[in-house]
């Protein structure tokens, strides 16, 4: 996988400080400047103890209240050594770089008494796994600006277990916490770090602008519930790239908002870059958008991506109800293998917060392009079922080469969906008919296909 070895070893660096340039249009391109932190603090210093026994909650937090100081002096640093650092959750300040040394791990407590409880999302109006409050991730950022959390790969481990069991067995008191959550936040940034085990997601920027995450892994096993990976949400001018992450459900997904909350709450997702990731999903998409998108997600970009051994290689979900909109994506040099569906759209994904949704919200998918994408040992090309009353449109595949399992029958499934294709194998729907000289110009997703003027900006 190729790197950015210069920002990488910027991202290294024991104090650093997240500088954005000007803004590009796709957002990987827009390198941040790091510059060095002048003020650096060892999580020691507030008598924390590395054992795995000692709880540690009130020096994170004690460390972190007198780094604020330091907000207006060029920021500090939080640096963590060697070492078992068990914690409860704890919030983080602007201006901050938390550094976490090669061998050095921030266990999450086990005992849900450690985790704070905190309101439901606005766009949401719940926890994602139970009506009402949600326990408080394990790292937090609220209306923050100019926080990093990177290191020598240094490792923050959730001890999910527990929580699975929990969900599991319907015993949950609140919805699941994750282990590193931005709300409302600018310029954060997350890089060489192993995450493993989250209760729920890993990374959660909601409601956030300029989010960098690169060169991470994450791994929770294939028995642990619907964890997710990195979730943009409700967020905008977001970076993924040269990272590895396995995962029980969604290795990447894109939301913003559920239903009726979301629909009010009106942030959407967009200008996102992901590229050069490897993914792997046991039971839901590698890349995921949705099934939470009622504040809209636009312009996404996806590229340079390896996905192995996962149910779903690109999913869209959606359903009545949810409004909002899915439009402008474009999945380009997508590599599969042992893949069940490679690429999959669903009107039908009817979860819904409470029964106060409004069933006539009907949601938009337009403009959606897969190109040059292969895939070995896969044992359904693609399924696109969209919604009777706001069909799927501009469903476009250009380049596309499946190689279909033996003894797999069933190649494509479509209805209420349209689009165009080119050079795909094995053929596609009807629904999806071949690029002619009369329909070549249809379908706002094909304007990509013939201009340059992108391909030589990006």
């Amino acid at each position: 996988m190729k790197m950015p070895v210069a920002l990488f070893l910027l991202l290294a660096l024991s104090n650093a400080v997240l500088v954005f340039g000007e803004e590009t249009e796709w957002e990987c391109d827009n390198k941040p400047i790091l510059r060095q932190r002048p003020h650096s603090v060892s999580i020691v210093e507030f008598g924390a103890v590395g054992d795995g026994k000692t709880l540690n909650t009130l020096a994170f937090q004690n460390a972190i209240f007198y780094l604020k100081s330091f907000a207006d002096k060029g920021g500090a640093q939080l640096y963590v050594p060697a070492g078992k650092w068990l914690t409860g959750s704890f919030n983080l300040t602007s201006h901050l770089t938390l550094f976490l040394e090669k061998d050095a791990v921030i266990l999450g407590s086990q005992d849900p008494t450690h985790w704070e409880v905190a309101s439901p999302l606005p766009s949401y109006g719940r926890g994602i796994d139970l009506p009402g409050p949600r326990y408080q991730s394990l790292i937090n950022g609220y209306m923050l600006y100019d926080v990093i959390i990177t290191g020598h790969n240094g490792t923050i481990d959730g001890q999910g277990s527990t929580w699975w069991d929990k969900y599991n067995s319907h015993s949950l008191n609140y919805s699941r916490p994750h282990l590193v959550e931005f709300i409302s936040c600018n310029y954060t940034a997350v890089s060489n770090v192993t995450f493993l085990n989250a209760p729920a997601y890993n990374i959660h920027p909601v409601y956030c602008s300029y989010v960098l995450v690169q060169n991470i892994s994450v791994f929770a096993p294939s028995e642990s519930p619907y964890t997710l990976g990195v979730v943009p949400d409700s967020s905008d001018s977001v970076c993924i790239e040269d990272s590895s992450i396995v995962v029980g459900y969604d290795a990447i997904s894109v939301k913003s908002g559920w239903d009726e909350y979301g629909i009010a709450y009106g942030r959407p997702s967009s200008n996102i870059h992901i590229r050069s990731v490897t993914l792997k999903s046991f039971s839901g998409s590698s890349l995921a958008f949705g099934s939470e998108m009622s504040g809209g997600i636009s312009d996404v970009r996806a590229e340079q991506l390896f996905i192995s051994n996962s149910h779903s290689g690109i999913g869209f979900r959606t359903a009545k109800g949810r409004g909002g909109y899915i439009k402008n994506i474009i999945a380009d040099e997508v590599e599969m293998e042992n893949v069940y569906m490679a690429i999959e759209a669903t009107g039908q994904s009817e979860s819904h917060p409470d029964d106060k949704y409004d069933k006539d919200a009907l949601p938009l998918l337009n403009g959606i392009t897969f190109q040059n994408v292969v895939g070995s040992n896969i044992s359904l090309a693609g399924s696109f079922t969209g919604i009777q009353e706001s069909p799927f449109t501009s469903v476009c595949l250009l380049n596309v080469s499946l190689s279909i399992a033996s003894g797999s029958s069933a190649y494509w499934v479509c209805s209420n969906v349209s689009g165009l294709s080119q050079s795909v194998v094995p053929a596609p729907c009807p629904d999806l008919a071949s690029i002619t000289p009369s329909n070549s110009s249809s379908g706002s997703c094909f304007s990509l296909l013939y201009s340059n003027t992108r391909s030589s900006a990006l």
